[in-house]
């Protein structure tokens, strides 16, 4: 770092133009701040670019796959992970503003930075009043690489306590497909007969992937059962 211009540096590039001029690069090197004999800041900051793909991957990398990088060691690598949950926190806080959930695409523009890096299945439980207002969220269950455990219990239990006249449920398939699985329309259809008989309506469950999702509503599967059981009757 020091053979380059100071004003080529990231720290002075940062305190002259700014930091919406930098590079991801340079912005992870103002945070890795000193390197090692034989990798500076730059040089490591270009490696985890290269290892990561792009910025998004102090989300995606763990601090074992972080610290196999040359010029990170553990504490390094636990400060880059603080980077990537304070961004998530601060999407968090731009959305205090409580917004109305209309369709499934809008409850996927809401959620889909939260769940898109997630590497086991996150099970969410959003609660709305009657005018489709978000009430609040829940992570219900934090599974495997490939399963969650919701309970239904916690599930309306946590409803009753919003006070809430509607719900969704949705979770995240980290393999990128949103294809439901068998036990995903399983606990569809169990949560539809409890909301029933709650009185609590179960409008969509929503599986996102990496710039995708999949509405049991949009695919016909999300029904209230008294409905149903009126079409058997006629």
């Amino acid at each position: 770092m020091k053979e380059l211009p100071v004003s080529e540096r990231p720290y002075e590039r940062f305190l002259k133009v700014g930091p919406a001029s930098l590079s991801d690069t340079e912005l992870l090197a103002v945070l890795i701040r000193s390197g090692q004999k034989d990798h500076d800041s730059l040089t490591i900051a270009r490696n985890i670019l290269s290892v990561g793909g792009d910025i998004s991957c102090l989300h995606r990398l763990s601090i074992r796959e972080l610290c196999r990088i040359p010029g990170i060691g553990q504490v390094k690598a636990v400060q880059l992970k603080c980077v990537g949950e304070l961004s998530n926190r601060m999407v968090r806080v731009t959305r205090r503003e409580r917004p109305v959930f209309l369709s499934a695409a809008d409850v996927f523009d809401h959620y889909a930075e939260e769940l898109r890096y997630l590497e086991k299945e996150h099970f969410m439980c959003v609660y709305l009043d009657s005018a489709l207002q978000l009430l609040g969220d829940t992570c219900i269950s934090i599974g495997t690489v490939n399963c969650s455990l919701a309970s239904s219990r916690e599930i309306f239990l946590e409803a009753l306590t919003y006070k809430a006249v509607h719900l969704m449920v949705l979770h995240n398939h980290p393999s990128g497909n949103v294809t439901p699985s068998q036990s995903d329309i399983r606990l569809t259809e169990k949560l539809l007969r409890a909301g029933d008989l709650l009185d609590i309506t179960l409008l969509d469950h929503i599986i996102f992937g990496d710039g995708a999702y999949f509405s049991f509503k949009e695919h016909g599967l999300v029904f209230k059962k008294k409905d149903t059981d009126k079409e058997k009757s006629s």
